[in-house]
């Protein structure tokens, strides 16, 4: 998904592309590069691996947190450096496969939570969704971040096979729904192939969205007379609230 970040001028230990590029002509969405302590220590303290330094699950690790940097906060695909823009195929639980610039277009939330179940099963809605809308539901949901992290790899290059695990806690609303505090997180397989220069060309991933929003979508319901800050309305204040008549 995304391991969201605030916005100031830094390097990053997991993530290539930030600290070189603070000050040349990359276009960033939120003005600048961006900081990722706060998911960063989320990260250290949840991971259940911690890889030596130039192993291959280290660099496989590294490699898609900034591809996932890139996407989040690039908004021109030729400043991409971890991807064959030519070539570039995001492929999610074996739908067809999105290019590199419509996965820029509908970011890595709505790339990764679509699919074709009637509307009325839908529990994420992403051809409802813009790239804004889903990373501040996200964000809202999970303040400190979403975690990511490489538990196994299989095979290196030019094919790599790998497992990981995506989690943050729900310390925010979601889409209604009031949050629980709780650890929301969930696993999946992806296989990724890249170029000679180590650049992606195709990201296969696999993984059963339900057992994210199981834990998203446990929340009590937020009362429609109380905003989604717990604060109440100045109508529902004066008038009283007509839900709970």
């Amino acid at each position: 998904m995304a391991e969201e970040a605030l916005v100031k001028k830094a390097g990053d230990k997991y993530r290539s592309f930030l600290h070189d590029e603070a000050e040349n002509i990359t276009q960033w969405r939120h003005g600048g590069p961006p900081i990722y302590d706060s998911v960063n220590q989320l990260f250290e303290e949840g991971r259940t691996k911690e890889w030596p330094k130039g192993s291959l699950e280290e660099v496989v690790q590294n490699a898609i947190k900034s591809w996932e940097m890139e996407l989040s906060h690039k908004t021109r695909l030729q400043d991409f450096k971890t991807i064959n823009p030519d070539k570039f195929k995001l492929i999610v639980n074996g739908r067809e496969g999105l290019s590199g610039e419509e996965t820029l277009r509908i970011g890595s939330y709505n790339a990764l939570l679509k699919n074709s179940l009637p509307k009325e099963f839908q529990y994420y809605k992403a051809d409802e969704e813009t790239f804004e809308s889903s990373h501040d539901a996200f964000r809202s949901a999970l303040p400190r971040g979403f975690a990511w992290e490489v538990l196994s790899v299989y095979s290196g290059p030019p094919v790599i096979s790998f497992k990981f695990r995506h989690w943050g806690f729900f310390e925010g609303p979601f889409k209604g729904h009031a949050p629980t505090e709780e650890k929301v997180e969930f696993y999946g397989f992806g296989v990724l192939k890249v170029d000679e220069s180590l650049r992606a060309e195709d990201v296969e991933v696999y993984y059963d969205p339900a057992a994210l929003f199981g834990g998203l979508l446990k929340g009590a319901l937020i009362s429609p007379c109380q905003s989604e800050d717990n604060t109440v309305t100045t109508a529902a204040a004066t008038r009283g609230c007509p839900f709970s008549k």
